[in-house]
């Protein structure tokens, strides 16, 4: 449950604390004392979209930061949110954090770690349901109503499997409409594709061979130069008068003598031998390299066309060799895929077939979930609007047939008669504004079960509810505030009456500043703030209406089939 809220600098909420308790927590006061922008808050702690304006005038940037304490049973769920979110998950609660910047922009914290807004909007699917007093507008767009019974279905992996099914038989369709096409096109593609390859496979490249080919070319360019420069050397080495291999053996000789007198010097002799040896590999190495370098100018013209045709296959293809020769297993795999194109198709019509037929049933079982789910939500919300005063009002859930898709093959909506005795018509048709609050609240009190999250936030939607009608909605709403903390916004004290934490939220003007300050109601200032809100002021004979509200209230109900 939502256990502490902290709001800072935003808009006339300078500083504003408050400590929220179990079962249902409401918020009264004038009309612009701050209600409404606390619901705001709170919605930023769903991931809701910052509005530039947020800020409090002359401040740089508003703050909101919430403890939430997580129920056992959504323990491993908010779990996996808080570490997609990149922060260590605690097993008792979860804090949040979100920073606005004058200008829209925005940084979100969960348990101290910076994280993502869609990461939040994740989590804050799990701890928070907010139902607004323009929400319901959203009951009259048919394309939410697809959405509204498969939630209220509860059976998602029936929706998964649809998609699973749909995205093959997409896959196949896709597939069949590149292989297909002008079949003159086609051969016209294939004729192209074995003429390059030809021209790549008569070449015969190899990896690697260009830079081979410029070395040994090179080499061949330079044969008489190559050969002077070794017989030159090999005469310095061995071979000419004064040579180093001549020098060396005079230095050994006068060493080894003086060795004979002074061993000291024995390691030099040693030395100079192996000096001595070295020198005539050297030279014999020398001596056979320019004996076998030949100069072959056909072999050179033979690598000069070789070159210039693997520079010309580069510049054609536009890469390395090393490209060149992975374009032409590119090439030959595209050449086979035309060439055997009647098999694919073949392989790809089977394969769709049965794609199809997964599609086909996965649609099937979807229609008999909602078909069962729609009877049951069309008598639980019966029930429910019975008891909030449409008891001649009948909610049903058309199930029809459409086109095959992602998410089956029905078309859903909810229509309504109002009266007895008349047509079902489109909810934008015949429902008013307070019949579509009530609509909404007993669609929330029989989806509550499938889309469970900590905290339910009520944000005025007793709009256009008024008399016996507002106590039954306030009895509503305290039925989910029995197994779920709920936080309500409301101008009806037939709704105040039910709360077990009472908040005042009232506007004040301190130093020339508009504030907004937030007081838990003693019960003496509770049936105060319920006399008010009844007649304006607390007289006496609005105070004991007020106590008869709070004791009616505080009365054990029999519990309705809606709630059941």
């Amino acid at each position: 449950m939502l256990r502490h809220l902290r709001v800072t600098n935003f808009a006339i909420l300078s500083d504003v604390a408050i400590e929220l308790g179990e079962g249902m927590n409401v918020l009264t006061g004038e009309t612009g004392a701050g209600k409404s922008l606390i619901v705001e808050a709170v919605n930023l702690l769903r991931g809701g979209r910052a509005s530039a304006d947020i800020p409090r005038a002359g401040t740089d940037e508003a703050v909101v930061e919430a403890i939430v304490a997580i129920p056992e049973d959504l323990a491993a769920r908010v779990a996996g949110a808080i570490e997609g979110a990149g922060a260590s998950a605690v097993d008792t609660e979860v804090v949040i954090r979100r920073v606005i910047q004058r200008g829209g922009r925005s940084r979100t914290y969960v348990n101290g770690a910076l994280t993502t807004l869609a990461r939040l909007a994740e989590l804050g699917a799990l701890l928070i349901d907010l139902s607004g007093q323009h929400q319901h507008q959203g009951l009259v767009d048919p394309g939410r109503h697809l959405e509204i019974l498969d939630a209220f279905a509860g059976e998602p992996a029936l929706g998964a499997a649809m998609v699973a099914a749909w995205a093959e038989l997409r896959r196949c369709d896709e597939e069949l409409a590149a292989l297909g096409g002008n079949e003159r096109e086609r051969e016209a593609r294939v004729d192209y594709l074995r003429f390059q390859l030809e021209e790549l496979d008569g070449a015969g490249l190899a990896p690697g061979e260009d830079a081979a080919i410029d070395v040994e070319r090179a080499r061949l360019a330079a044969v008489d130069q190559l050969q002077a420069a070794a017989r030159a050397a090999e005469d310095a080495l061995y071979g000419g008068d004064d040579s180093a291999r001549d020098r060396v053996a005079v230095a050994a000789r006068e060493v080894e003598r003086a060795a004979r007198t002074d061993p000291v010097l024995e390691p030099v002799t040693r030395q100079l031998g192996e000096i001595e040896t070295l020198i005539d590999d050297a030279a014999d190495q020398l001596r056979g390299y320019a004996d076998k370098l030949e100069g072959d100018p056909e072999r050179l013209a033979w690598l000069d066309e070789r070159l210039a045709l693997i520079r010309r296959l580069m510049r054609k293809h536009n890469g390395a060799l090393d490209d060149v020769i992975a374009k032409a297993a590119e090439l030959r795999g595209e050449l086979t895929a035309l060439i055997g194109r009647d098999t694919r198709l073949a392989e790809l019509a089977a394969q769709r077939a049965s794609a199809e037929a997964a599609a086909v049933a996965a649609a099937a079982a979807l229609t008999r979930s909602r078909g069962r789910a729609a009877r049951r939500l069309e008598k639980e919300v019966g029930a429910a609007l019975a008891e909030l005063g449409m008891g001649s009002a009948r909610l049903s859930v058309i199930v029809e047939p459409r086109t095959l898709g992602p998410t089956g093959a029905d078309r859903i909506e909810l229509m309504l008669a109002s009266n007895k005795g008349e047509d079902l018509r489109p909810l934008a048709k015949v429902a008013s504004g307070g019949e579509l609050s009530r609509i909404m609240l007993a669609l929330k009190l029989a989806l509550r079960r499938a889309d469970e999250v900590a905290t339910y936030v009520f944000d005025e939607v007793d709009a256009g509810i008024g008399g016996a009608a507002a106590q039954v909605v306030g009895s509503q709403i305290r039925a989910v505030a029995d197994h779920r903390q709920v936080l309500c916004v409301t101008h009806l004290p037939q709704i105040a009456a039910f709360a077990d934490h009472h908040f005042h939220v009232e506007k004040t003007e301190i130093a020339g500043r508009t504030e907004t300050h937030v007081h838990r109601l003693t019960a003496t200032a509770r049936k105060d703030e319920l006399a008010r809100m009844l007649g304006g002021h607390a007289t006496s004979k609005a105070r004991a209406h007020a106590a008869e509200l709070l004791a009616d209230a505080a009365r054990p109900r029999k519990p309705s089939a809606a709630r059941a």
